[in-house]
């Protein structure tokens, strides 16, 4: 499971679709890579878009921090053997620049704590996936990550990122972006030289995670509205591998976009 961008402590997250996937990702015994903005965090006193209309009544207290993390705990506990990675987004690393507080950090420990293995990843990174095949043949794949930035374009959607990001990433097989809300999966086929001088293609596949915040909710107002932004899918994306028994030992991927 591909995330970002859940957003879980805002009043505008869509919790019933992300139950709904988590659920999903368990039944299915997958693994769950969450690439920041897990949490909200807005209404802190130092953020000058604090709004308390936009705060859980269980989490308005003086420890806000605290228990935007410990009511989370709550809710990812079930999930929390098959949660491998919590990112870092621009929400987190806001909070702990200004109060020096990792709700990351804070959040993996306690997840951790209810029988997960969840490893806290940066802004951005990288993910090894090393396959054994028989006793003496393996493969890899290399999944790069980024939080995202900047508003994603409002006709691009952020794709134009796709081809810059392929120029410095020559050694990535997926790159995934959050950020924007946007979704979408975008393959780049390109030219490979391999070190016995035999050309290949390839592909680099490009995906977009939207998360589960609805700013847009009926139009009528709020910030996303304001600011003429238009609606955002919400959901998260699956990434299938799939070995294919021949001489190279490839791993496949398929990637789908599971948004409403």
């Amino acid at each position: 499971m591909l995330s970002s961008d859940r957003h879980h402590d805002s009043p505008l997250c869509d919790r019933e679709l992300e139950r709904k996937h988590l659920d999903k990702a368990k039944e299915r015994g997958a693994l769950i890579l969450d690439f920041g903005d897990t949490l909200d965090a807005m209404q802190g006193h130092f953020d000058p878009r604090r709004n308390m209309d936009e705060v859980r009544p269980e989490d308005a207290k003086i420890d806000y921090y605290d228990k935007i993390v410990d009511h989370a705990v709550e809710d990812y506990a079930p999930f929390a053997p098959n949660w491998l990675l919590l990112g870092k987004g621009n929400h987190e690393t806001a909070v702990l620049k200004y109060t020096n507080h990792d709700l990351t950090t804070a959040l993996a420990h306690g997840m951790n704590r209810s029988g997960g293995g969840v490893a806290v990843g940066g802004y951005g990174g990288w993910i090894k996936f090393r396959f054994q095949i028989h006793k003496t043949k393996q493969s890899c794949l290399n999944l790069k990550y980024f939080h995202g930035a900047g508003g994603g374009g409002p006709v691009t959607r952020g794709v134009i990122q796709t081809n810059r990001q392929s120029v410095y990433l020559p050694d990535a097989d997926i790159v995934v972006n959050g950020h924007t809300h946007d979704a979408f999966v975008l393959p780049i086929a390109r030219e490979r030289l391999t070190e016995r001088g035999i050309v290949k293609r390839d592909l680099i596949w490009f995906v977009r995670t939207p998360g589960y915040k609805n700013e847009y909710a009926d139009g009528t107002g709020g910030y996303q509205v304001e600011r003429w932004a238009p609606p955002k899918p919400l959901g998260c994306c699956w990434l299938h591998l799939t070995y294919e028994d021949n001489k190279s030992g490839f791993i496949t991927s398929e990637i789908v976009a599971d948004v409403s």
